[in-house]
């Protein structure tokens, strides 16, 4: 009979080879000979680079922007026996962002499939296209021009709601909750067609939800373990996932139930103001320009309800997946944008100054009032957004599955690869942008343009996966910041140097930020 001893023995020796097997399972195969090649920080057999990126998340912040400057302009690590490669040169984005083939999201995106499911932003292949060609009418010129409407209406309140604020001195404003209450609102009216109560909790509760599904996002992504649903729901973090998962779904559910109800409560006359040419390969919609359309604006909901009535492969589940994924891109995106540009906006005096000259001579030319013609005409507003969005892009990494061998400037990337394009480096590499950490919205000045590698800028990605509601977001950053600087004057109470930065669904700031409004007396 074998003692104690004999048995560790034997169950080391096998652990040893298991690991020496798992190893060579992973290095030893093409993806891993090739993906080896590329330069990146040390990594350890088994492990990979865990030691690097089982960190908080402010550190692995850190850790990647460190590994891309290091290892310029292409940099892999090993998230265990997953192959991770970040690419941040233009000239390669051009490569993956123009092809029509490597469309594919990543396997981190399945961790928002419980979310999400499979929405415009995770899907992939036939489903991806016939979405993409229903949904893309929604976000027309024409439809641009109900939405500034309500836009700007929503912008009106904030004003009333600041000034009321203001009765009693300058106001000191917790920003990300402002600007993230504004834009929930604003796509919640205008895209979906329902005003959200503002004394109603559910707001805040869907917010932080939000922000915790993005912290369970990062913690899954670095842990390959938790990669099964399943086991990941025995955890205590699974458990927070299913109680977010829980709000966000009754939230948009809502949305979806008091839409329908509408609809039904009118028969659903104003969806047959559609007017449309549809069929499964190739769905459009044209709306047809009437007082009544104009009066009840039809809402992107609208045109999901009337392309599932329609029969066009969108049933109940496909509505839910796209209200989920448009109501977060629509909101927290956008909220990102409002947080940083009025951060930088406050933090320099001289552009502030100039975009509020430019915008109350705009407003001047009719009574003060603010339509959508006024704000196509905030062109240095326009530049200085711009310059935001390149030093703080809303979403600062994409991620991409290489379904097919793929050969770039820099390296080849097996089939198999997991590959990340680090938007928030491009925008900030020298090679491209002198003085990259300095904000200056004339880099954007169409002479400074010209030449400029197209790649170099992409806060809203590019090629066939671009995104879609990009002149959307633009209109309602324009609007709501020409409203703030018409109405006030932005003082500082943190730089944006000392923001901490998280890596998230979106950028995120680690910690409160303040600024002060102060009303301009007129």
């Amino acid at each position: 009979m074998m003692d104690i001893q004999s048995i560790l023995m034997i169950f080391l020796f096998f652990l040893i080879l298991t690991l020496i097997l798992f190893h060579y399972s992973v290095h030893g195969t093409k993806l891993g000979q090739s993906i080896d090649k590329i330069p990146g920080p040390r990594w350890y057999p088994v492990i990979g680079n865990g030691l690097d990126i089982l960190v908080h998340l402010e550190d692995l912040w850190h850790f990647l922007r460190r590994s891309g400057r290091d290892f310029y302009p292409v940099t892999k690590f090993w998230i265990i026996n997953w192959p991770v490669v970040n690419i941040r040169h233009p000239d390669d984005l051009e490569i993956l962002l123009s092809s029509n083939k490597n469309i594919t999201k990543s396997l981190f995106y399945d961790y928002l499939h419980p979310w999400l499911n499979e929405g415009l932003l995770t899907s992939t292949g036939d489903k991806w296209k016939t979405r993409r060609k229903i949904i893309t009418p929604a976000f027309h010129l024409n439809n641009l021009h109900e939405y500034s409407d309500n836009i700007i209406e929503q912008t009106e309140r904030l004003i009333v709601d600041l000034k009321e604020e203001a009765k009693s001195g300058d106001v000191d404003k917790e920003l990300l909750s402002m600007v993230s209450r504004f834009t929930l609102n604003t796509i919640c009216e205008t895209a979906m067609g329902t005003k959200l109560d503002e004394t109603d909790s559910e707001q805040d509760s869907y917010k932080q939800s939000v922000y915790d599904i993005g912290n369970i996002f990062y913690y899954r992504a670095v842990r390959p373990w938790f990669k099964n649903n399943w086991i990941f729901s025995l955890t205590p973090k699974g458990r927070d996932q299913s109680k977010a998962l829980r709000i966000l779904h009754e939230f948009t559910t809502k949305i979806i139930k008091e839409r329908k109800q509408y609809h039904n409560d009118t028969n659903g006359k104003y969806l047959n103001e559609f007017s449309m040419s549809m069929s499964k390969s190739s769905a459009t919609f044209t709306e047809e320009s009437n007082d009544k359309m104009k009066k009840k604006r039809l809402a992107f909901l609208d045109l999901l309800i009337a392309a599932s009535k329609r029969g066009l492969g969108l049933d109940d589940r496909g509505i839910r997946e796209e209200v989920d994924t448009f109501v977060f891109e629509g909101h927290d995106t956008t909220a990102m944008s409002l947080f940083f540009t009025i951060l930088l906006l406050a933090e320099h005096k001289d552009i502030q100054a100039r975009a509020r000259e430019e915008i109350d001579a705009v407003l001047k030319g009719n009574d003060d009032k603010m339509t959508i013609n006024e704000v196509q005409r905030f062109t240095y507003l326009e530049r200085c957004i711009k310059e935001s969005l390149r030093l703080y892009p809303s979403v600062p990494a994409i991620s991409r599955k290489v379904s097919e061998d793929l050969q770039l400037k820099h390296c080849f990337l097996p089939k198999g690869t997991i590959l990340n394009i680090q938007i928030i480096d491009v925008h900030r590499d020298p090679n491209f942008w002198p003085r990259p950490n300095i904000y200056d919205p004339d880099r954007f000045l169409p002479d400074r343009i010209d030449g400029r590698h197209p790649f170099s800028y992409v806060p809203f990605s590019g090629g066939p996966r671009n995104c879609i509601g990009q002149k959307f977001a633009m209109l309602e950053l324009k609007t709501m910041i020409g409203g703030l600087l018409h109405n006030f004057y932005l003082e500082p109470l943190e730089v944006t140097g000392n923001v901490r930065i998280l890596p998230d669904l979106v950028l995120r700031a680690a910690h409160p930020v303040h600024v002060k409004l102060i009303p301009i007396k007129k």
